[in-house]
């Protein structure tokens, strides 16, 4: 089993960066593959990045793609989402997810879940 943790989330103007990490737990984190999804208020989760177990497959959500950027450090069982050029558009919940091996963007393909870091753009 894996447990997640989120952080790094708070308020930022448009046009800031932020960078969202997500610590795990259990000695088989390089056995999964990890996704970041958010949820903003009246609205279903969505997919935002994902990457491989092995850090050498990466997949993003055209909505973020060139602004974010996913990666992972096996050795500090910690996966990362770096967020530049915000938008207010970005405001949500976002949580980490993690699923044995291959990573999808499909958020019911993920068995493991952190408990949500609240990010929010001001305009």
């Amino acid at each position: 089993q894996v447990q997640l943790v989120e952080s790094g989330g708070g308020l930022v103007q448009a046009g800031g960066s932020l960078r969202l990490s997500c610590a795990a737990s259990g000695r088989t984190f390089s056995n999964y593959a990890m996704g970041w999804f958010r949820q903003a208020p009246g609205k279903e989760r969505e997919f935002v990045a994902a990457i491989s177990w092995s850090g050498g497959l990466t997949y993003y959500s055209d909505s973020v793609k060139g602004r974010f950027t996913i990666s992972r450090d096996n050795a500090k069982l910690t996966v990362y989402l770096q967020m530049n050029s915000l938008r207010p558009e970005d405001t949500a919940v976002y949580y980490c997810a993690g699923r044995l091996y291959r990573a999808t963007m499909e958020n019911a393909d993920y068995n493991y879940w952190g408990q949500g870091t609240q990010v929010t753009v001001s305009s």
